[in-house]
């Protein structure tokens, strides 16, 4: 029995979808939500911006961002009686996945709930797979919830 839910959510449409899929277990469940949002500013900078740049005027707006997203998923989760709290995470020390497994620890979280694009190849490679780190390093079940978009192309009658 789940009682712990952690969903990271990124603001896609494939976030979302492992959000309602975190909902509807939470829901069978009684489980608990946790929303995380990780802001990664380096996916941003190109390199030549000056730090000031970086830090007056990416950060604030990643920030508001992530809230409006943690926010937007606690609406839609309160909306099915599903109680969800957020952690908003701006420290760029770490990747994702560790940020992620860490969460699923000091919360503790029983499962972790995410989207994932489902990307292989060469794509896979140079974007990476959060998805497949943490499926590979959390420390609890990970469900995996393939995106709309990769359903539409093809991609939802293979393998993860």
């Amino acid at each position: 029995m789940y009682h712990h839910i952690l969903v990271p959510l990124d603001g896609s449409p494939t976030s979302r979808r492992g959000l309602s899929e975190a909902i509807k277990l939470a829901g069978l469940t009684g489980a608990k939500l946790k929303l995380l949002h990780y802001i990664d500013p380096f996916s941003y900078v190109g390199g030549f911006e000056s730090p000031s740049v970086y830090l007056v005027d990416l950060l604030p707006v990643l920030r508001e961002s992530g809230k409006a997203i943690l926010k937007e998923g606690q609406a839609l989760a309160a909306a099915q009686q599903i109680t969800a709290d957020t952690v908003l995470i701006d420290d760029a020390n770490d990747r994702l996945c560790d940020r992620v497994i860490a969460q699923a620890q000091d919360w503790p979280a029983d499962l972790i709930v995410m989207g994932t694009h489902g990307r292989r190849g060469v794509n896979r490679v140079f974007l990476g797979s959060d998805a497949e780190q943490i499926l590979r390093l959390a420390p609890v079940p990970v469900l995996l919830v393939r995106g709309v978009d990769d359903e539409a192309d093809g991609a939802g009658d293979r393998a993860v």
